[in-house]
């Protein structure tokens, strides 16, 4: 992977352990963390969440573990994505340029108008337009589109979403969230069966397309 990396004209600084991962990040604040979650002297999750205490770096998941509750664990600890082992080189610098990109566009609250495809997003007025047509949205269809575009190429979990659009007590009803996101894709999708915007992670949570198909 460094090889990979370095071809594409990254810099590229490797730790061996999660210890040495973390004095790394302090010294050098690198602009982009990969991580993998099979690190010999504490779990990955655990690098992964003291790197998130200390700043708002993008952070790469890559792991052989596949299961469900690896990827849930290590997004709730601030992981902005997670790419399971074995991978194509291309998928993998797709996902650091994505990474990188959100990194330098990211702000705290999302002011004027974006533009996906044919979807366009005006946050100042609260206005959706697919093509000519404006697509009227509830304030919680508003809440949570805003929310996805926030963090767009990022897999939200269902626990993130639950805790952010309706508060602690919402975290152990996900069936609201089914609900509103089946609602939300209905207005904005051209076809809600074959979402191109609104992405589902199977079992994990959703994300907003960075750069819709």
């Amino acid at each position: 992977m460094t090889p990979l990396l370095r071809s594409h004209g990254y810099t590229v600084t490797v730790a061996g352990n999660g210890r040495e991962a973390l004095d790394a990040f302090e010294r050098e604040r690198p602009d982009l963390v990969i991580l993998d979650l099979g690190l010999p002297d504490m779990d990955g999750s655990e690098v992964c969440r003291r790197v998130r205490e200390r700043a708002d770096t993008p952070i790469l998941i890559l792991s052989a573990r596949g299961v469900e509750k690896d990827k849930v664990a290590a997004l709730d600890q601030g992981a902005d994505d997670y790419v399971t082992k074995p991978f194509g080189p291309e998928e993998l610098m797709a996902r650091v340029r994505a990474a990188l990109r959100r990194s330098l566009g990211r702000e705290g609250t999302l002011h004027g108008q974006l533009t996906r495809g044919d979807l366009t997003i005006d946050f100042d007025r609260r206005r959706v337009h697919r093509g000519e047509l404006e697509i009227r949205l509830t304030p919680k269809e508003f809440e949570l589109l805003t929310l996805l575009v926030t963090h767009a190429g990022r897999v939200l979990t269902h626990r993130t979403i639950l805790k952010a659009i309706w508060g602690t007590h919402g975290i152990d009803q996900p069936e609201h969230l089914r609900v509103l996101m089946g609602q939300l894709r209905k207005k904005i999708e051209p076809d809600p069966a074959g979402p191109r915007y609104l992405l589902t992670e199977p079992w994990v949570g959703y994300r907003f397309a960075d750069e819709p198909d």
